[in-house]
């Protein structure tokens, strides 16, 4: 990835001239409590690759830290504030909302708070969905709960309606929890907001189970989707063992990278074939997929395989393209795909075998957070705060470097994180697994 052209500089309202009501909470602790706009964290650490990236006398380039500003921009008796959930479910929604409300009400004293029912559906009219009034009462134990309180959906949404609901309500922030679709949505937002001059500042905080987000290094709810299917692993890995070339096949989430098939073979280790989006499979012939999982049959009389749901999308090329509501690509089942496959091979051999498909999608992205995932949820969630209080706009917050930053709409919206083949995340998964090159 080469940054010499990525644009780090944060867009503002306009002058942050309010003292920020933390310095009454913390007065021993002033110094240390606020971040300054110039506190910065390098986009890369490694020097080999910051002279890769930057050609000498560019000026190095660094993210915007997140965080407490010692003076803000909207005054917090005034400030309407809401939230959206949008796209698939994710462990951690409820976290987020929670995480918001709680920093808006209690640490910011900002009591105007809605919650948008729906995701963008709520904001037209013609949806008629209520607008929910969020307090500490209102998310009161829903960190404990799987999915989000004020629902979802997919599909875009006409900008200048969603545009118009939020100046009818006076919103001066909006947080937008959501995937690429959610952000690129709310790019546009930003934009139509910026032309018709208004002040309201937009804010997202990314979300994704595929953890494929651009300049995002972890998305929340990826270490409980890791930890869920590690249980789908064990359960795979104890059905092919029971039985005579037993075989367990599960397929997890990842439409376009790899990221939670890979740290899942990874954390269990009782997988023997991991296969990913970013590398086309080779299926049939002396170097296919299928005969190297027949001589792994042959050697242990069992086999366990990961596919991402993404994978193998090559040999479905002839098949007319599909797209759901949101606009992507519907993908072919790769999973019963493969299933049906592994059992003709095997048909034509002679062999019989124990083939026990599994997929866990979506007991995965509809449970609630583990307690990693609620404290970085926690994390973000007042971050967020943070910078839409101090006047921010069109931004995401980012885990990056081990620091929370600030990253522009328009360096991330629309790109995507692949697993590099070359990569020390891949060629463990193939030390891991010991599978034979058939990609």
């Amino acid at each position: 990835m080469s940054n010499k052209n990525l644009i780090t500089d944060i867009q503002t309202l306009g002058k942050a001239n309010i003292d920020s009501p933390l310095k009454k909470k913390l007065k021993s602790k002033i110094s240390k409590r606020f971040v300054s706009d110039k506190d910065k964290i390098l986009v890369n650490i490694r020097t080999d690759q910051l002279k890769k990236d930057f050609a000498c006398g560019d000026e190095i380039k660094g993210f915007e830290l997140a965080g407490p500003r010692e003076k803000i921009y909207f005054d917090p008796s005034k400030v309407k504030c809401a939230i959206v959930t949008c796209g698939g479910l994710c462990p951690g929604l409820n976290d987020i909302i929670r995480a918001v409300v709680l920093e808006l009400f209690h640490n910011y004293s900002a009591k105007n708070i809605y919650g948008i029912k729906h995701g963008l559906e709520g904001f037209i009219p013609e949806y008629g969905h209520e607008v929910m009034d969020l307090n500490p009462q209102s998310v009161s134990g829903i960190q404990d709960r799987g999915g989000t309180i004020l629902g979802s959906s997919r599909g875009a949404q006409d900008i200048g309606l969603v545009v118009d609901c939020l100046e009818r309500m006076n919103i001066g922030i909006l947080f937008m929890v959501g995937g690429d679709g959610t952000l690129m949505a709310s790019k546009k937002i930003a934009e139509e907001i910026f032309d018709r001059n208004l002040k309201i500042s937009i804010i997202g905080i990314p979300k994704t189970i595929d953890n494929d987000i651009h300049l995002v290094s972890k998305s929340f709810g990826f270490d409980t989707a890791v930890d869920i299917a590690t249980d789908a692993i064990k359960g795979a890995h104890n059905e092919a063992e029971a039985y005579p070339n037993g075989v367990g096949l599960i397929k997890l989430m990842g439409r376009h990278s790899g990221f939670l098939a890979a740290a899942t073979a990874l954390a269990q280790q009782d997988a023997n074939f991991v296969l990913i989006p970013e590398i086309d499979i080779d299926l049939y012939g002396d170097h296919g997929f299928l005969n190297a999982l027949e001589n792994r049959i042959k050697s242990t009389k069992h086999a366990v395989i990961i596919t991402a749901e993404g994978a193998g999308q090559n040999f479905f090329k002839k098949q007319k393209k599909e797209y759901d509501a949101s606009g992507n690509l519907k993908l072919k089942d790769i999973g019963i795909f493969l299933k049906e496959e592994i059992s003709k091979w095997f048909n034509k051999k002679g062999t019989a075998v124990s083939l026990k498909y599994i997929d866990p999608s979506y007991m995965i992205r509809s449970l609630p957070a583990n307690a990693n995932d609620s404290v970085f949820c926690g994390l973000l969630g007042r971050d967020a705060v943070h910078a839409g209080m101090a006047g921010k706009t069109k931004l995401l917050i980012s885990f990056w470097n081990n620091n929370y930053v600030h990253i522009p709409m328009d360096a991330s919206a629309g790109k995507r994180k692949n697993i590099d083949p070359q990569g020390r995340l891949w060629q463990s998964v193939l030390e891991a697994t010991g599978q034979e090159d058939f990609f």
